[in-house]
């Protein structure tokens, strides 16, 4: 059995070879799972290390705002009805550039990305084309 001392605040256990003999019999409880982004009845959770402290600073308010519209939004595309609200943040982000980055820093980086966004664009107008000549056909069928 070790010996145990209280000293203040700290406690001090002295124990023999026999008493790490034994293995120990407690018994931890399962960790509880990160929540993540979305907290399990739906909401953001804003204390999430994904979203990278955007949540807060200069701009956190404006942040919060766009994000909340986008992952509510029931428009389609998703989050087309949130763009005065990502405006109001990028004019936020632009007064902090030391913070969120400058605008000529980001220029090379702008280029090579608008033509990636150009593709997505295409794609997703083909995706589109698609699904109308889809349902186009499908109801062309039904009338027959």
């Amino acid at each position: 059995m070790p010996l145990i001392r209280q000293d203040g605040k700290d406690t001090i256990i002295f124990a023999s070879k026999e008493d790490h003999a034994s293995p120990c019999k407690i018994e931890l409880p399962e960790p509880e799972p990160s929540p993540g982004l979305i907290l399990p009845n739906g909401e953001i959770n804003w204390n999430c290390p994904c979203l990278g402290g955007m949540a807060t600073g200069p701009c956190g308010l404006e942040f919060r705002e766009a994000f909340s519209c986008f992952h509510y939004s029931t428009a389609d595309p998703k989050g087309a009805d949130c763009r005065e609200q990502f405006t109001t943040m990028q004019i936020c982000m632009s007064d902090y550039p030391e913070l969120y980055g400058s605008k000529e820093s980001e220029d090379e980086t702008n280029q090579a990305s608008n033509s990636e966004i150009s593709d997505v664009k295409d794609i997703a107008i083909e995706s589109k084309d698609k699904a109308i000549e889809r349902e186009r056909d499908w109801l062309v069928g039904k009338a027959s």
